[in-house]
């Protein structure tokens, strides 16, 4: 079966399930857990005859032999237990949930669907496209809040090959989503470089890849993401559930992609000693920042600059108010120019995230000495005429 046919079967199979009140993001999140538990099962018989890390009276065949209320008391044990453990394992399955109404349905997704395929055999692109398959259906299908997470594919394709990561280069998200960034750089470098050793493609697999990534039920998408495509392993997890704007993590990276929240300055709710309520706003400060600021965008712009080694190079997507604001963010304009090689701007069309009236581009730059900044060069980009991006050079 294609990647295609497994995609659709799925995803008709959702559709039975929003029937019963489950919403599509739900429908996903249930699809890792038992994903997980399934390749689990498959990798610990032949040819592969690895070490289960999933408990025995929790694993795949416990769920097989279970129906009815039983199979549903079951699920919700093991995924309650399972996010009690460690490393990957955990991180998937934390804070995890049953969210089926009906238990019929749970067997049929368990037997029907996710049984009658052997993932394992597939290979990572096959069983990795037909999940990503899943994740681009969920942001066409349902436009509200779909772009918190989802970036256009043709879009990252665009910015990876405007950076052209190379073997042997750490890579980074601070705003990882469900992995996208991550996993085209993944591609890109694996389709340019056919004759790597070795050891080169097992630290791309463990070495290459960061991302950091604030919400845990995204993070678990993620989680799952990369390691269908075989990016990550259970002793270097590839991603942190964090808020990668609270501190300098201290590591650098040679390239950065990134397409961080859109959205309003956020702000903190205060209760005094006499019961009164204020606002304050959420104001980032760091000292490696230029500026302090409550704009997220803009402390995203000045964390990325941060996570940058020198000669090291960003891609960023940012709203028209990065480029436009006054006060803290003419500052920090002014400072990009000043140490980075800010040598590309992509106009990108309005609503292309779902959102109507917003505009947002998309910002190169380089962590050169200034003395070199208009020494830039601007490749082409291969965008499809689906998603037309106009380029200019970003002048003083």
């Amino acid at each position: 079966m294609s990647p295609a046919d497994i995609v659709q079967k799925l995803w008709n199979y959702c559709n039975v399930l929003r029937d019963d009140g489950m919403s599509y993001g739900d429908y996903v999140e249930q699809l890792t857990y038992l994903l997980f538990l399934k390749m689990a099962d498959e990798r610990n018989r032949p040819p592969y005859n690895q070490p289960s890390p999933i408990p025995q009276k929790y694993n795949w065949q416990s769920l097989l032999k279970k129906d009815g209320d039983e199979l549903f008391e079951h699920y919700r044990n093991t995924l309650r237990n399972l996010g009690k453990e460690k490393g990957l394992l955990g991180l998937i399955f934390m804070k995890s949930q049953n969210k089926f109404q009906d238990p019929a349905k749970l067997r049929r997704l368990i037997v029907d669907l996710i049984d009658n395929e052997n993932w394992s055999v597939m290979s990572a692109d096959v069983k990795g496209d037909a999940y990503e398959g899943l994740l681009e259906k969920n942001a066409q299908d349902t436009k509200s809040g779909a772009g918190q997470y989802f970036t256009p594919r043709p879009l990252i394709r665009a910015m990876v090959d405007v950076i052209d990561p190379k073997p042997n280069e750490t890579i980074c998200d601070p705003a990882c989503g469900t992995g996208g960034f991550i996993l085209a750089a993944h591609d890109y470098i694996v389709n340019q470089n056919k004759n790597m050793t070795k050891t080169v493609k097992r630290d791309l697999k463990e070495k290459t890849f960061k991302g950091w990534e604030l919400v845990q039920s995204t993070a678990r998408l993620c989680a799952m993401n990369l390691m269908l495509h075989g990016i990550g392993s259970d002793k270097n997890l590839p991603i942190l559930v964090s808020d990668s704007l609270a501190a300098d993590p201290g590591v650098r990276f040679n390239v950065v992609l990134t397409n961080p929240p859109f959205g309003k300055k956020s702000s903190t709710t205060i209760v005094n000693g006499k019961g009164q309520i204020s606002k304050e706003k959420d104001i980032i400060e760091r000292e490696d920042f230029w500026s302090t600021t409550s704009n997220k965008q803009l402390n995203f712009v000045q964390h990325v600059k941060t996570l940058l080694k020198q000669n090291g190079r960003a891609g960023i997507v940012v709203p028209d108010n990065v480029l436009f604001e006054g006060g803290a963010g003419e500052n920090i304009r002014r400072k990009l120019l000043n140490e980075c090689e800010v040598h590309t701007l992509l106009r990108l069309p309005t609503g292309l995230f779902y959102a109507q009236g917003v505009k947002a581009n998309v910002l190169f730059f380089d962590r050169k000495p200034a003395s070199i900044f208009f020494g830039s060069k601007i490749k082409a980009l291969r965008i499809p005429k689906t998603c037309p991006i106009l380029v200019f050079l970003l002048r003083k």
